[in-house]
């Protein structure tokens, strides 16, 4: 199968900008269905990294084209598991993923992921070549509440990634309980835009504001640097 490769920009933006932003994007574009009352959904990732830490050292050294492996949850729940790669080549970004069972999940933490070669997803397979011949272990936890907007054409989607923390040596994914700290300013946040070929002119207008600094932020990145 074809990878789908898409646009994604990223911006640190301040509290002023947020509201001017969000104030013009919600009484324009539509929220993500599974949003709470608030427009928010809370998302955990554990990223896993091999012995040498190459895609933390990768993206130090602006390296463009890498891969980033994470366990994605929401709201906490285990509804919901996500194996899934993000590719990244330059501004380009794809990505794959499968879903997990709890069972499936606990496995991999203990070091046993063989029953992706029992899976009919080619990325399962895929997924188990990375874990074997670079034998992935899980680094750190990424934790922040996102507020999506999307818009149709060119599937557009626009997000607030808002109080970015990150658990000190810690990847207990669902303790609800874990000890957070963050890990940029108070009150900025990081403002993504993902779009297919090419961004609408009327969504471009509605992004203009003062002069948001764009940066290739890594999220996975930020929360490594607490550690060192």
């Amino acid at each position: 199968m074809q990878k789908a490769y898409r646009h994604e920009l990223k911006y640190y933006i301040n509290q002023k900008d947020y509201i001017l932003l969000s104030k013009r994007l919600r009484e324009t574009l539509q929220s993500d269905a599974n949003t709470d009352q608030n427009g928010e959904y809370f998302i955990r990732s554990l990223y896993f990294d091999d012995l040498n830490d190459s895609a933390f050292r990768h993206k130090l050294d602006g390296i463009d084209d890498r891969d980033k492996f994470r366990i994605r949850i929401y709201n906490m729940s285990s509804r919901v598991i996500k194996l899934e790669c993000k590719h990244k080549d330059g501004q380009y970004i794809c990505k794959q993923s499968i879903s997990l069972s709890s069972e499936e999940y606990q496995r991999i933490m203990m070091g046993d992921y063989t029953f992706l070669l029992r899976r009919n997803e080619p990325f399962a397979r895929r997924m188990f070549a990375e874990f074997a011949t670079k034998r992935l272990q899980p680094r750190v936890i990424v934790d922040y509440m996102r507020e999506p907007y999307v818009f149709p054409l060119q599937d557009v989607r626009i997000t607030f990634d808002k109080d970015i923390r990150t658990a000190y040596r810690s990847v207990d994914m669902f303790n609800r309980n874990l000890p957070t700290y963050p890990v940029i300013t108070e009150g900025d946040m990081v403002l993504e835009v993902k779009y297919n070929e090419y961004l609408p002119t009327h969504i471009r207008t509605l992004l203009q504001i003062g002069s948001p600094l764009r940066s290739a932020i890594s999220k996975y990145c930020l929360c490594r640097k607490m550690e060192l």
